[in-house]
């Protein structure tokens, strides 16, 4: 008897969504007994929160959304976001925010719309992270480093336990231009169906998503190894990349490799080549080092040039 009734009552509590549409006195009826097998099983994925994966840490993976232009599918991948365990949502310059539409459309995910950041650029969005993948839905002039839905939530997860983690994905009409797409290590592609590719941008969300939370749920059953645990020093951050670009730009223009005028492609390649390696702090201050070793060697050959011209000049016979 005493089985009996423990059994009856752990039936109601896991059949306890179907109350809001049959009632308690439904919850006998046969749609509802059939399901008391498979419906716990059903919901127990569903049911899993972020504090289920003991090995990961959700907080360490952002969702940003570039100029967003229709507020609903910022809601909507709020919504998206919270059923795979996500809260963590950067607005890049979106067109309407905050916005009762999006609201409607986040449902129950309006505390993460609440706690939204809302930058001006993309690359204030991703400059403390250590791994940027954003999403592209056809190739580019420069092949990039490619990875499957898949591939991403892998490396997102194993990333995320020593780096913050951002995942990107661009306007609704046009995705990420070109310059977005150099600040990303990798580009995801989703592989729909090429008769009809076009997918929603919270449907797209939702993919990348779920394929985090699956990669994060793994972890339990077979624990990964990031890189950096048995690597002597953390990978360059976003800030710190995007700080050697400028100043690697700086010294082959001054040295005369690179013409801003006519540029070609020679930055976007090199943005390509060090995504690619990802280089730590130690080969970031190396590099570094060597820039300014040679700005330090450029500057004393224009003063002893300029030394030179004037000794020539002190020598020229007064008229």
């Amino acid at each position: 008897m005493i089985a009996n009734k423990r059994k009856q009552k752990e039936t109601i509590t896991i059949c306890r969504p179907a109350e809001q549409f049959y009632g308690t006195s439904g919850l006998n009826s046969p749609f509802v007994s059939t399901l008391e097998g498979i419906y716990p099983a059903i919901i127990r994925g569903s049911l899993l929160t972020s504090s289920d994966s003991k090995m990961f840490d959700f907080n360490q993976v952002c969702v940003v959304l570039v100029n967003t232009s229709h507020p609903g599918n910022i809601g909507a991948t709020a919504r998206a976001m919270k059923n795979m365990g996500l809260s963590k949502l950067t607005l890049v310059a979106p067109a309407d925010f905050p916005s009762g539409v999006a609201v409607g459309r986040a449902v129950s995910a309006v505390d993460i719309l609440d706690n939204a950041r809302v930058v001006s650029s993309l690359q204030e969005a991703v400059e403390g992270c250590g791994l940027v993948i954003g999403a592209s839905a056809r190739s580019r002039n420069i092949p990039w480093p490619m990875v499957s839905p898949e591939q991403c939530g892998q490396k997102a997860v194993t990333e995320a336990a020593v780096n913050k983690v951002a995942l990107v994905f661009g306007r609704e009409d046009a995705g990420l231009n070109n310059e977005e797409l150099q600040l990303c290590h990798f580009h995801v592609q989703i592989p729909a169906d090429p008769n009809y590719s076009s997918l929603n941008l919270s449907a797209a969300v939702m993919v990348v998503c779920y394929e985090v939370r699956k990669a994060a749920l793994a972890l339990d059953e077979k624990p990964a190894i990031a890189e950096d645990e048995i690597w002597d020093q953390e990978k360059a951050n976003g800030e710190q990349v995007e700080h050697f670009y400028v100043h690697l730009e700086r010294v082959m223009t001054a040295i005369k490799f690179h013409d801003p005028e006519n540029p070609r492609q020679l930055m976007p390649r090199m943005r390509r080549l060090f995504s690619r390696i990802r280089i730590d702090v130690m080969e970031m201050n190396i590099l570094r080092g060597i820039l300014s070793n040679i700005e330090f060697r450029l500057d004393n050959e224009k003063k002893l040039k300029a030394e030179l011209e004037e000794g020539e000049k002190a020598k020229e016979p007064k008229s």
